[in-house]
């Protein structure tokens, strides 16, 4: 049995929720098993400090230390819990011992699986102005389509200030 290592607390919601999914697929599939997993929860602020500083090969440089971590802990291969740490994903997986999935390639995969042609990109703003998401889908010869610069700061700092905290404001909820 081959053990997962997440790179999380870089969106600590989404670290709990790749967690939560990861364990209901597994235990689905595994007699109610559960899968092994290592969590590496790293420092948020300082990764959005760097990235914000545009120092994207110190950040390279300290996800590569974070995935060390994973594999010196036990970990066969390892994933980002979240889409932002993808800007530098090519660079960490070429630097890492263990080998990385990209959830970027596994979106993309299930788009083309339900035969999408059309997508949106919503995300901070680090990730929806990165070209990681869009060069991805192009080669698969699917669309991207990501909001306006407004609308992308209004979801960025959504995201930042209260997705990141754990705040959901039923003003924010879309209902039909």
């Amino acid at each position: 049995m081959k053990t997962l290592g997440l790179i999380g607390g870089v969106g600590p919601e989404s670290t709990i929720e790749y967690y939560r999914l990861l364990i209901e697929a597994y235990r689905g599939r595994r007699d109610g098993n559960y899968p092994p997993i290592i969590i590496n929860s790293v420092n948020l602020a300082m990764f959005i400090a760097l990235i914000n500083a545009n120092e994207l090969g110190k950040f390279a440089d300290e996800l590569v230390f974070e995935v060390e971590k994973l594999a010196l802990a036990g970990a066969d291969f390892a994933a980002f819990a979240s889409n932002t740490p993808h800007i530098v994903f090519d660079e960490v997986q070429q630097r890492s011992r263990i080998p990385l999935i990209s959830i970027v390639e596994a979106t993309c995969e299930k788009a083309q699986s339900l035969g999408l042609k059309k997508v949106g990109l919503f995300g901070t703003r680090f990730t929806m102005q990165a070209k990681f998401y869009p060069e991805t889908f192009s080669r698969a010869g699917i669309a991207l389509v990501t909001p306006n610069d407004d609308e992308q700061n209004y979801i960025h700092e959504k995201y930042m200030n209260e997705l990141l905290n754990n705040l959901f404001h039923r003003s924010d909820r879309y209902e039909t």
